[in-house]
C-alpha cells in the first residue's frame, strides 16, 4: 500500500470519516447500519464517506447477504495503524460514547 501521511490526514480530516475509521479499527469491522446508529448520521452520508475511505484505500469491504461490512484495508501500513491507536486514546471520551451507542443497537448483523 502506498498511502502517504498527507493522503491519510486528508482522508481523515472529516469528523465522520475519522470517527467511522476509528470505530471500524476498534470493532474490527462494521456495516453502514451500525455506523448510522453510532454516529447519528444519515445512511447516504455514511455511505458517501465510506466510499471515500475505500477510494483512499483506508477501508475495504466484503458482502454477506444483504450486508456490506467495512474493515481496515489489509495492506494498511503499521505506521498508520499506530496513528489510529493514538487517535483512539486522544479521542477516548467521544469514542466511548460512540461505542455505547453502537452496542445499544438491537439486531446487529451477524458476522459469522
Amino acid at each position: 500500500m502506498s498511502i502517504s501521511a498527507v493522503q491519510l490526514f486528508k482522508c481523515l480530516s472529516d469528523e465522520t470519516r475519522l470517527n467511522s475509521t476509528l470505530l471500524i479499527h476498534l470493532e474490527g469491522e462494521a456495516c453502514v447500519c451500525e455506523l448510522v446508529e453510532a454516529l447519528g448520521e444519515s445512511q447516504p452520508k455514511i455511505s458517501r464517506h465510506l466510499s471515500q475511505l475505500r477510494n483512499c484505500e483506508i477501508l475495504t469491504d466484503r458482502r454477506k447477504g444483504q450486508w456490506v461490512f467495512y474493515s481496515l484495508h489489509p495492506d494498511f501500513p503499521e505506521w498508520a495503524i499506530n496513528i489510529l491507536k493514538d487517535a483512539c486514546i486522544a479521542h477516548k471520551k467521544e469514542i466511548k460514547g460512540l461505542r455505547t451507542r453502537l452496542n445499544a443497537l438491537k439486531d446487529r448483523p451477524n458476522r459469522c
